[in-house]
């Protein structure tokens, strides 16, 4: 159908309209770099002076976490595995209910800039740091990949430089967070979206075309066994079935959503607590929008090589490769829309990465520098931030750079997101959740978790599970047209993500690898929270936990989510109101008269039988 001709590379359009993204990403930063009088305080260049509304700050965090690892990446999952991914709707609505209502109060309340600020507030000066220092590795190897992975991908389809790629994305992400700030990052964000729903669009309505409508695409994906959607088996081990997503893909996302820094500092840089809320929740909107036109392009190219699966027939030389070799095979005719895929793939590193960089410099300024030198007036604290921007940025690019000769310990490091963040995670619940967690407790409990989830990730990166574990669905090459003898470009680098480089070979599986290492890596993250829960505990209990005199602000308190109803009894009067409602504060003070009490009693009345 399509096997004969060759599909096509890059033209001069598609490099155009990939430069005018980056472009305008640019002038985005130039523009925050001078409108409203500059970045004068680092309040404003890391909190964008707390004055954002909701949707494009909800816009940015849809975007920041949806990489280009997620527009490869999640397309090529469907054609291997069918579409069980697409259950992670409900676990992204559980994550934001969980962001939204747990931890935002009581980040909000506190108007902290860095997170692990709380952690120093409720516990103490070396928790604090822990948590910093732990940030800081796991988010620059993040970042490296970030950039590095999609870079090759593409460069092996397409023949899009790799190395300019690559620096260009560095050069033009710090560029424009050195200048602008997290106001640019937010709005560079908002133009990205764009950018990746419109890239997801052309592909999805071309291939709607070829393959004659989107039934054909479903009678194909039914007949190939892709829409394999309830799988209830509750074996953990099992890659991904119906609770390995819902309850590992929870623990996992929520540690991104909730206590990541580069996620936190944005929805706290919105006006009120509504605002920051509604944020949240209408970025769950743009969450399930990118998740379904994931999904569907992953049945697109299901439905596109079903009778001929070019990963087999080695035209490309791994899975993350498929999605751009599709691009090029069914777009070719159209100049500059493959160009617009490209930059639907970088616009997804360039958002994670600027947010990275402006959340990395801004817990170096609030937790390692602020601390140390009190006297630094806040215009050189600003110039300070941006210079953290531009010395992380070159070390992501140099990461990127690292990222190439390891090769296979791309993996390795992606996994080590998730056993960073369950500890993390785990952390957070007990100060926020646990009144009684002290800080032994906090930081041994941290180190338990860290222990067990490092031990099960690197097990499962040295013995990784068996296929029957995995479940891959069959790729079938009968279609394939055996005349078709392009040279294989693809075959000269193998891409990282297929297997690691540590694996032992031929040994007999004892059933430590069998049951341990095997567990899903979904589960990582979900091993360090609990662990991390349950030892803190444990310890602060037998240390005297229970002793010590808290600042309520400092939990997760009943008025935190009794105010989310104030909503509707202040409408009339004032929307913008502070995190804590005005009345609640003076209702006992013998100075107010009692005209004002009974006028307080009613509305508390009111407020009781509406709730």
């Amino acid at each position: 159908m399509g096997a004969q001709r060759d599909i096509g590379t890059f033209v001069v359009w598609d490099y155009v309209v990939f430069a005018g993204m980056l472009l305008i990403s640019a002038a985005i930063g130039i523009y925050y770099a001078f409108a409203g009088g500059g970045q004068q305080t680092s309040k404003d260049f890391l909190m964008g002076g707390r004055r954002m509304t909701a949707v494009p700050v909800a816009l940015s965090l849809s975007a920041s976490f949806m990489s280009a690892v997620t527009v490869l990446g999640t397309p090529a999952e469907i054609y291997r595995f069918g579409i069980m991914y697409s259950i992670f709707a409900i676990t992204y609505f559980f994550v934001v209910v969980l962001s939204a209502e747990v931890f935002l109060p009581v980040f909000y309340k506190l108007g902290i800039t860095s997170t692990y600020e709380y952690l120093e507030l409720r516990f103490n000066r070396c928790v604090r740091l822990c948590g910093t220092v732990l940030f800081i590795v796991q988010t620059i190897l993040y970042t490296g990949i970030v950039i590095y992975a999609p870079a090759l991908a593409l460069n092996q389809v397409t023949g899009f430089d790799l190395w300019g790629a690559v620096v260009a994305t560095g050069v033009v992400c710090t560029f424009y967070c050195t200048l602008g700030g997290l106001k640019a990052v937010i709005w560079t964000d908002v133009f990205q979206v764009g950018i990746m729903i419109a890239g997801f669009a052309s592909v999805i309505i071309q291939s709607a075309v070829i393959q004659g409508g989107i039934n054909g695409i479903l009678n194909d994906a039914y007949n190939g066994g892709r829409l394999n959607f309830w799988n209830f088996n509750p074996n953990p081990l099992q890659r991904h079935t119906f609770w390995t997503i819902i309850i590992g893909g929870t623990f996992t996302w929520t540690s991104i959503y909730g206590i990541n820094q580069s996620q936190v500092q944005r929805y706290i840089s919105c006006k009120s607590r509504f605002q920051a809320k509604l944020s949240l929740y209408i970025n769950l909107v743009g969450l399930w929008i990118i998740l379904v036109c994931s999904v569907f392009c992953g049945l697109a190219l299901y439905s596109r090589y079903h009778d001929c699966d070019p990963w087999t027939a080695k035209k490309v030389s791994a899975a993350d490769q498929l999605m751009p070799y599709l691009v090029l095979d069914i777009l070719q005719d159209y100049p500059g829309v493959p160009g617009l895929f490209v930059a639907c793939a970088y616009s997804g590193t360039l958002s994670t990465v600027s947010s990275s960089i402006n959340a990395l410099a801004a817990v170096t300024v609030e937790d390692l520098i602020k601390p140390h030198f009190r006297s630094l007036s806040e215009r050189s604290l600003s110039w300070i931030s941006q210079g953290m921007s531009v010395l992380y940025g070159a070390l992501c690019i140099g990461m990127a750079a690292l990222a190439s000769l390891m090769g296979t310990l791309l993996q390795a490091a992606l996994s080590i997101f998730g056993m960073v963040g369950g500890p993390l995670l785990g952390l957070f619940s007990l100060g926020i959740l646990v009144p009684f967690a002290n800080s032994i407790g906090a930081l041994l409990g941290l180190l338990a978790g860290f222990a067990i989830s490092l031990w099960v990730g690197i097990g499962a990166q040295l013995y990784p599970p068996l296929p029957e574990r995995t479940l891959p669905l069959p790729l079938e090459t009968y279609g394939c047209n055996s005349t078709y003898n392009r040279t294989d470009l693809m075959t000269a680098t193998a891409m990282p993500f297929s297997t690691s480089a540590f694996q032992v070979h031929n040994i007999e599986r004892t059933p430590l690898m069998d049951n341990w290492y095997s567990l899903s890596y979904l589960y990582f993250s979900t091993v360090g929270t609990l662990t991390t829960v349950i030892v803190g505990m444990l310890i602060s209990l037998s240390t005297g936990g229970r002793k010590q005199n808290l600042d309520p602000r400092f939990l997760l308190t009943k008025q935190d989510f009794l105010s989310n109803f104030d909503i509707f009894k202040k409408k009339q009067h004032d929307i913008s109101y502070k995190s804590h409602p005005v009345e609640d504060l003076g209702t006992d003070n013998p100075a107010f008269n009692h005209i004002e009490l009974n006028f307080t009693d009613q509305r508390g009345k009111v407020n009781g039988t509406r709730l």
